[in-house]
């Protein structure tokens, strides 16, 4: 089983890591921990510096369980909706950890939803936590 958890140190990514921390450990799972890099080529060294320890750190969380753990930054310029569901497409993904955060409506209207985005578009079920 082939699991992905969507990244970015934000509490709701956390508990998501969390969840599919506990997944993994229970079907015997590897972890695929991805972030998205919405702005691509615009990222400045320091931007792409801290995701990567973002990314370091998650890995180390999961592997604080003896469990197998991938990470990637996918720097391609699309939002993390998107990029989100070409990984899980493009890797046959079995599952999908993603966290949410709250917005008001004008957010919704004007950036929309990467939880929303993953949940219509992806090719795997979807957990979503808070």
């Amino acid at each position: 089983m082939k699991i992905l958890v969507c990244y970015n140190d934000s509490d709701s990514a956390q508990s998501a890591l969390a969840l599919a921390r506990d997944h993994a450990q229970a079907f015997g799972a590897k972890v695929f921990i991805i972030t998205s890099m919405e702005g691509g080529d615009r990222e400045t060294q320091e931007q792409i510096k801290k995701a990567e320890k973002n990314l370091e750190k998650a890995q180390q969380f999961i592997r604080e369980k003896d469990l197998e753990c991938e990470t990637h930054q996918v720097v391609h310029g699309n939002s993390p909706g998107e990029d989100i569901v070409w990984y899980a497409r493009d890797n046959s993904m079995d599952l999908i950890f993603v966290g949410i955060q709250k917005k008001s409506k004008a957010q919704k209207i004007l950036l929309g939803s990467t939880a929303q985005y993953v949940i219509l578009k992806a090719p795997c079920p979807v957990t979503t936590v808070k």
